[in-house]
């Protein structure tokens, strides 16, 4: 089994980018962020909004990576943005997990995962 790791990137966003039009979000999406995620293709990325259940993100970014070294690149390059650098959000919380760990770990045991 290959792992698959997963980050979870709970985020929140920053005057700095509130006070930003939508429009110039789109632009820095397009060409900040995009070239990013382009550049490292093998990490899959998805957003979720949050802010309006919680006070404590405002989103949550997923990456899905089988590679550590992908997503620390990546990771590198965003800090490295504006999006961290300006900054537009503050990051505050990363937890990792590997999906369905438990399925490699009693394939190791010889143990029954059927019950799934």
């Amino acid at each position: 089994m290959s792992e698959k790791y997963t980050f979870f990137m709970h985020l929140k966003a920053l005057p700095t980018w509130l006070r930003l039009s939508r429009e110039d979000r789109n632009k820095f999406n397009a060409q900040i962020i995009q070239p990013i995620l382009k550049q490292y293709s093998a990490v899959n990325l998805r957003w979720y909004d949050a802010e309006t259940f919680t006070t404590k993100t405002s989103d949550i970014a997923v990456f899905e990576v089988h590679s550590l070294r992908d997503y620390y690149f990546m990771v590198d390059a965003l800090r490295d943005s504006p999006m961290f650098s300006m900054p537009y959000f503050e990051l505050i919380d990363i937890f990792p997990a590997i999906e369905e760990g438990y399925l490699e770990y009693e394939a190791s045991r010889g143990l029954d995962s059927s019950c799934k």
